[in-house]
């Protein structure tokens, strides 16, 4: 055989098969939505539904999906104010602004710095609708939605920007394997 051929060596073989079963463990364990809160949620509303009649919709738990535009300190917590953004299969917010229907805002009861929030960042959350919250949007009067959060998955930005480094591993012949980033 050429040098370019070399056959794979079982022990090559097998390291490669049990890094693709780690890989492969990885991707598909990460649930968004935990399993203790999954059978309270319901997935019939809509944001547009909560947005037209916040009240109509109180004490559902529901999964939305935005990108963070500010969060502040609130006297009892948190708030976060989101774009909506429609959630794909695996409920990430798919980033086309274009596609918003609106903003809602997420309050987390206890404290969560606003400095380790990033606007801009993509996040799920899991809350109870709690009605609605009148506030200035610019100039305007707008009727936001709000949910206390349940939990949050924020979604890392090197999972929506390709020039983030992402780490990578290989294996190659004669048994060697690499790690980089």
């Amino acid at each position: 055989a050429s040098r370019y051929s070399a056959p794979m060596g079982l022990a090559s073989f097998r390291l490669w098969w049990v890094a693709a079963f780690i890989v492969a463990a990885a991707c598909s364990s990460q649930r968004v939505v935990p399993e203790l809160l999954e059978p309270l949620v319901d997935r019939t509303v809509t944001f547009q539904e909560i947005l037209s009649a916040p009240e109509s919709y109180q004490g559902k738990v529901v999964v939305l999906g935005g990108v963070v535009l500010k969060a502040k300190r609130l006297k009892g917590g948190t708030q976060i104010e989101l774009l909506q953004l429609p959630l794909d299969k695996r409920e990430r917010p798919i980033l086309d602004r274009q596609q918003s229907q609106g903003r809602f805002l997420a309050i987390r009861q206890d404290f969560l710095d606003p400095a380790t929030i990033v606007e801009g960042s993509a996040m799920t959350i899991v809350g109870e609708v709690s009605g609605a919250k009148i506030d200035y949007l610019d100039v305007v009067e707008y009727q936001y939605p709000v949910v206390t959060i349940k939990h949050i998955h924020p979604w890392p930005a090197r999972s929506y920007d390709n020039a983030q480094p992402r780490p990578r591993f290989s294996v190659g012949l004669g048994g060697r394997t690499g790690v980089g980033v």
